[in-house]
């Protein structure tokens, strides 16, 4: 495993901003003035708390609630929000004063939340922690305006790559050596195409989804020592030596019987993860959120491995997940602290993500909760040192929003136009940089 400073220092870049509708308040988060008097635990008296969390992370936030719920007097209400729905839905509720009590959102739109006055200031809570220097930073860095902190880590989420052992014997491939270079990559999904088998195809991709695409394919440049972006996030480099060579393997899966599974080219993100999960995909970058849950539950033998690059011994991943805060709406905020102080234990961090086989965000049950894990989840865990997060003020705008350059860019590199790389490029720069 690696140590500990190592991942915090990798995890601490984790933060990078996004666009969302416009929000009610600004300027920074609320100042509730009942945070002073929270005790540093928090208040359990048999308070309903609400949570809103995204689809995603449904598996990880039930668990959570699930565990604190029946050790606690509080009790925590949770909705699930889709995926698409969650910025439309906090956005209006923020301008109605109905957020609910505790927010979880993903790491790359926390900062904006941050920024507009989402959160209640728990700085004091936070620092106040006995454990604050064993959690993973990045996502209190996520939610750290001028010098005020709003959020704890909720779930950590990286890419892997996974692999159906079951077809890969069909294939004749070695169903326990999944692919350790890009060439490798496209060669193991080809065998498994080549099967012809109905429904059933090499790889998969998600066409229409930005955070699905960068969450799945940055992971091969950053392999390869390329970035996506430069410094200061106002330039795309996605015309690189190393992304053309990954936009080839998916053009050439595009182009080969069966490379690609149906429905890869209008894919939004919705169901980006069920092809595998149901047994009809070969090999594919996947969310390590997702990949746990098949290791016990899929009708076959998963392998996991990094992302790899163009050469051997060469991987990455990307660094994403969710962080959670207090809203600005709560009129519970010392029964909410007791919730997120609780998640934050290694008690806690140990029974919800560790013990399920998810990555923890707590650093001392990372190094040694998982002694008696199976040996995928510890190599899903071994990702994290190598891990990357891209950091632009205006990401979303430029690669997660419905119809972004960089979403036009794919489906030209993949299924159209593969010429007009140096415009599609430049247009995802046009929008960074403004």
């Amino acid at each position: 495993m690696v140590s500990i400073n190592k991942i915090a220092r990798l995890l601490a870049g984790v933060a990078a901003t996004a666009l969302l509708v416009p929000l009610a308040a600004c300027g920074g988060g609320s100042d509730n003035a009942a945070v002073s008097d929270i005790p540093a635990k928090g208040t359990d008296d048999g308070t309903e708390i609400t949570l809103w969390t995204r689809s995603p992370l449904e598996s990880q936030a039930k668990n959570a609630v699930e565990a604190y719920n029946k050790s606690h007097k509080n009790q925590v209400k949770l909705e699930i929000i889709p995926n698409d729905d969650m910025e439309g839905k906090v956005g209006g509720a923020s301008q109605t004063d109905s957020l609910p009590d505790i927010l979880a959102g993903d790491v790359v739109r926390i900062p904006y939340w941050a920024s507009e006055g989402i959160f209640t200031d728990i700085t004091k809570q936070i620092d106040g922690l006995d454990n604050k220097a064993d959690l993973q930073q990045g996502h209190i860095d996520a939610g750290t305006v001028d010098g005020k902190e709003y959020t704890l880590p909720f779930v950590t989420d990286v890419s892997v790559m996974v692999w159906n052992k079951t077809l890969y014997k069909e294939a004749g491939l070695d169903p326990d050596q999944g692919p350790s270079t890009l060439e490798d990559f496209e060669t193991q999904a080809k065998a498994v195409a080549a099967l012809d088998k109905d429904g059933v195809a090499g790889s998969y991709l998600s066409g229409q989804s930005g955070g699905a695409l960068v969450f799945t394919l940055f992971p091969h440049i950053w392999a390869d020592g390329e970035e996506v972006l430069n410094e200061d996030g106002t330039e795309s480099l996605l015309n690189s030596e190393s992304a053309q060579k990954v936009f080839k393997v998916y053009r050439d899966l595009a182009g080969t019987a069966n490379g690609l599974g149906a429905g890869s080219k209008e894919e939004t993100g919705a169901t980006w993860t069920a092809p595998f999960a149901e047994g009809k995909i070969g090999v594919m970058p996947y969310p390590n959120t997702s990949t746990t849950a098949l290791l016990d539950d899929a009708n076959f033998e998963v392998g996991v491995a990094p992302i790899p690059g163009s050469t051997k011994g060469s991987s990455s991943t990307f660094l994403g997940g969710d962080a959670i805060g207090i809203s600005k709406d709560s009129k519970n905020v010392a029964q909410a602290w007791n919730f997120l102080s609780w998640l934050e234990s290694e008690d806690a961090q140990q029974e919800v993500f560790a013990d399920n086989g998810d990555t923890a965000s707590n650093l001392k049950v990372l190094e040694n909760g998982y002694a008696d894990a199976d040996e995928r989840v510890k190599t899903i865990n071994s990702t994290l040192a190598t891990g990357r997060t891209p950091v632009s003020a205006n990401f979303n705008e430029g690669f997660n929003a419905a119809g972004s350059p960089w979403q036009i860019l794919i489906q030209d590199q993949v299924w159209g136009d593969a010429s007009k790389l140096k415009a599609d490029n430049q247009a995802i720069t046009d929008i960074l940089a403004n």
